[in-house]
């Protein structure tokens, strides 16, 4: 029997790196989003009152970069999963065949 490479775990450790990809875009652009408040906190009135409608949908990209970053945890998550399933079936394969 040969075994020429294990998909499965390829697929495994391609959905844990995506997943900490996903993790870190998302951190940045929540600390990007933090760095732009403390900036626009010290503004006049005027700019306050302009910036408001600013802050509405800065609030919404932060909760988009919360779910994102949510789901790219999961997605490592799963990932680790799946590479321990196909690490399992390879030992059981090669303690079968041995």
């Amino acid at each position: 029997m040969e075994i020429s490479g294990n998909t499965a775990l390829y697929a495994g450790m391609n959905a844990i790196q995506t997943g900490q990809n996903r993790v870190d875009q998302a951190a940045g652009q929540i600390a990007s989003s933090a760095v732009e408040r403390s900036a626009s906190s010290q503004s006049s009135e005027a700019q306050v009152n302009r910036l408001r409608g600013v802050d509405r949908s800065q609030e919404s990209d932060l909760a988009a970069s919360m779910v994102e970053m949510s789901m790219g945890k999961i997605q490592a998550e799963l990932g680790v999963k799946v590479a321990k399933a196909s690490d399992a079936v390879l030992g059981t394969l090669i303690d079968t065949y041995a």
